[in-house]
């Protein structure tokens, strides 16, 4: 967490503040009442928007739930999830918690899925292949055809994360309709800047859909949180579309004015950077007022610091901490 008077730009959230139909719906939210247990009006808004049926569309409190619903369905002790690593911290805890084996392989030298190498740890007490795209930490995107690759040579499910699908411009949404053991999951956190509320969402085949459902509660999401994303999903066309470009340019601008680290480039709403001693010029940009978040031993880069986009002057904020801190490590 980062401290409450610093510039937080370590969890990859929008700092923007959202359109007032979000903040109505907030307000007049029923809060004395259960929710509807199927997520039905939230589900079919979501199934019209990816083109979809709504048997097709799985609602849960964020991505990570939804997440764990699925590992909990497919895997048992002994059985294997295979995924690239680094990728998003949360896999680990989550297959360790279904009692399943983690088994990780190194991203590439340019950080991107190492597919042949993924292929070849799939034995057959394999029962899942997360695919993260755009990858976090990194921001490296999985091409389709690496996609397709996966659904062709895994014997389980494959589970596409795209929590920042947005920003790529590019989602595997539509393959849904050609395999059947494809899972693409999405989330509101991001782009639609609704991270507190924890909403997320899933698309795939109905009997898959299916599976996932019988790992869950009995409600889907609390009454505020699916009232606040129909309200988010109805009006979210020029509002969520201008923060995106928002997002890229700034990403951009950000990366430019690092240039001079190299940079790894980005497809999300953040940019990692190679900084040796991460750890501890994270915790200097902390005395700072600013927040990021650091990396050790990210495969063929090293240590790394991973900075959100935020408002440009929280930017600048960032780059003249950055700059204090490294001239003040740099040797005399």
């Amino acid at each position: 967490a980062a401290p409450g008077d610093a510039f937080k730009l370590s969890s990859n959230e929008n700092p923007f503040e959202p359109i007032p139909e979000v903040l109505a719906a907030i307000a007049q939210s029923s809060v004395n009442r259960y929710p509807d247990g199927s997520a039905t009006a939230l589900r079919a808004r979501l199934a019209e928007r990816h083109g979809v049926d709504a048997s097709r569309v799985h609602v849960g409190a964020g991505s990570v739930s939804i997440l764990a619903q699925l590992i909990l369905a497919a895997a048992a002790p002994g059985d294997e999830i295979v995924y690239a690593w680094r990728s998003f911290e949360a896999y680990p805890s989550l297959v360790a918690v279904a009692g399943a084996t983690s088994v990780t392989v190194p991203l590439t030298s340019a950080s991107e899925h190492d597919l042949p190498a993924m292929a070849a740890a799939i034995t057959s007490r394999t029962r899942l292949v997360l695919v993260c795209t755009p990858n976090n930490p990194t921001g490296t995107l999985v091409a389709r055809k690496t996609i397709e690759r996966a659904l062709r040579d895994a014997p389980g499910v494959v589970f596409v994360d795209e929590a920042y699908a947005e920003f790529a411009g590019v989602s595997s949404v539509d393959l849904v309709r050609q395999h059947d053991r494809l899972l693409v999951i999405r989330t509101m956190s991001k782009a639609f800047g609704l991270a507190g509320l924890r909403i997320g969402y899933a698309i795939g085949q109905p009997s898959l859909v299916m599976e996932v459902e019988k790992s869950r509660g009995p409600y889907k999401l609390n009454a505020m949180a699916e009232q606040t994303a129909l309200a988010a999903l109805q009006h979210d066309m020029p509002w969520v579309h201008e923060h995106i470009a928002l997002a890229v340019t700034l990403r951009e601008r950000l990366a430019d004015e690092l240039r001079g680290f190299s940079p790894l480039e980005s497809h999300a709403n953040f940019v990692c950077v190679p900084v040796a001693d991460c750890v501890n010029v994270g915790l200097a940009l902390r005395e700072r007022g600013v927040a990021v978040r650091p990396f050790p031993g990210l495969p063929h880069v090293g240590d790394t610091l991973r900075i959100s986009v935020g408002p440009w002057a929280m930017l600048e904020r960032f780059l003249a901490a950055f700059d204090d801190v490294m001239t003040t490590r740099r040797p005399a």
